[in-house]
C-alpha cells in the first residue's frame, strides 16, 4: 500500500464505492477501511478538525459521524456529543423532526451537552440531500449552540444538501464528488 499524504489521498485510496447499496441505483460511499487505518483516521480527524476553525464541540451524526466527529475532537483538543436516532439516549432528551422523502425522522441530543454559546461544528461521512444535517443545525440552535459549520469527509454536490443548510453555516468537504 502507498503511503498516505492527506485526508483527500486517504478517501481516494481507502474508500470503497458499494453499487446498488442501501437501494438499486445507489453509489454507497463507504469509509470503513479507511476507519481502520490509523493512518487515514489520523488524517480524516485532522483535516476536519480545521475545516471551520475554531471550535468548542464537534457533534457526530449517527453513525459513521460518531466516528469522525471523535477523530476531529482529539485533533482539535475540542469536545464531542452525540446526534442520535430516537430512542437511543437515556434521560431528557430535545429532538427534532424532519421530512425524508418518504416519510419522517427524527434526532435527539441531551440537551445538557450543549452549553449556551458553544461553537459547534456537525460532522459526518457524506452530505448527500442535505435533510439530517439541516435537522441537526435546528436542534442544536435550539439546544443553546451556535453552528458553525458542517464538516464532511464527502459531498455528492449533484443532490444539492448544501443548500439546505442556513447561509450562515460553513460547508465544508474534503472531497466532493
Amino acid at each position: 500500500m502507498r503511503s498516505l499524504t492527506s485526508a483527500g489521498d486517504a478517501i481516494d485510496t481507502l474508500a470503497r464505492v458499494v453499487p446498488d447499496f442501501p437501494a438499486p441505483g445507489v453509489l454507497f460511499r463507504d469509509l470503513t477501511p479507511l476507519f481502520a487505518d490509523p493512518t487515514g483516521l489520523r488524517l480524516l480527524g485532522e483535516e476536519l478538525a480545521g475545516l471551520c476553525g475554531p471550535v468548542d464541540l464537534f457533534a457526530g451524526l449517527e453513525a459513521r459521524g460518531f466516528v469522525l466527529g471523535a477523530a476531529a475532537a482529539m485533533a482539535a483538543g475540542a469536545g464531542m456529543i452525540a446526534i442520535r436516532k430516537p430512542g437511543k439516549l437515556p434521560g431528557a432528551v430535545l429532538g427534532e423532526d424532519y421530512a425524508l422523502e418518504y416519510g419522517s425522522a427524527r434526532l435527539e441530543v441531551h440537551p445538557d451537552d450543549v452549553p449556551d454559546g458553544a461553537r459547534v461544528v456537525i460532522v459526518d461521512d457524506v452530505l448527500a440531500t442535505g435533510g439530517t444535517a439541516a435537522a441537526a443545525c435546528r436542534l442544536l440552535r435550539r439546544a443553546g449552540g451556535v453552528v458553525v459549520g458542517v464538516a464532511v469527509a464527502i459531498e455528492l454536490a449533484d443532490l444539492g444538501g448544501r443548500a439546505l443548510l442556513p447561509a450562515d453555516v460553513a460547508v465544508a468537504a474534503i472531497r466532493q464528488v
